[in-house]
């Protein structure tokens, strides 16, 4: 795993996505993004970045990545899961946390969500001195220019604004389920091929 170095000028600017949870339409099948759920961290007129949420890497393990970055054994009962963020750079890390962790490459998203990618924070989490709230991902979801604003339009997507329940204490097979309620949306009603005639 690569430490990573968030450019802050990503999450400048008002955006009608950034803080808001991306959830797949029913018809999407896209193999990385079916029933998934993104938490868009950054989106400007030069594109997207966010992190799958709902989605775990089955073969990957905390203790094994702390024990591949030489760092020292986890102290928790429960390790971390590992998240599958996106298909982008999936051997960078991303670690998607409360605000009561803050370091210099920290990155504030808004008053309760940051976005740290170096091994440091690694390090506290396994230490039992991480942040409160965290998810732990590989790779990361991105977009270039409009290309997120064109798949909203071709109902491959829906936003809700994003869920600190939802994002870090829901069940990770539960999190697509529940976010669709949160819109007040059953999902068993939609149609793949809603908006066509």
């Amino acid at each position: 795993m690569e430490s990573t170095h968030i450019d802050p000028n990503l999450l400048k600017g008002d955006s009608p996505f950034r803080n808001n949870l991306l959830i797949a339409m029913p018809g999407m099948m896209d193999g990385f993004f079916t029933r998934s759920v993104v938490y868009i961290c950054a989106h400007s007129s030069a594109g997207a970045m966010g992190i799958v949420i709902n989605q775990r890497l089955p073969d990957v393990q905390f203790h094994d990545l702390l024990s591949q970055l030489h760092l020292p054994k986890s102290q928790l009962v429960v390790e971390p899961i590992v998240h599958f963020g996106g298909p982008v750079e999936t051997g960078r890390g991303f670690v998607l946390h409360s605000t009561d962790f803050m370091r210099e490459d920290t990155v504030r998203i808004n008053d309760n969500m940051c976005i740290t990618g170096t091994i440091d924070i690694l390090r506290a989490i396994a230490e039992g001195k991480g942040p409160h709230n965290s998810i732990f991902a590989l790779g990361y979801a991105g977009w270039s220019a409009g290309q997120l604003e064109a798949e909203m339009q071709a109902n491959s997507w829906i936003t809700a604004p994003a869920d600190e329940e939802i994002i870090f204490n829901t069940d990770i097979g539960k999190k697509w389920d529940k976010a669709m309620g949160r819109l007040g949306i059953n999902p068993i009603l939609l149609s793949p091929d809603i908006g066509h005639a």
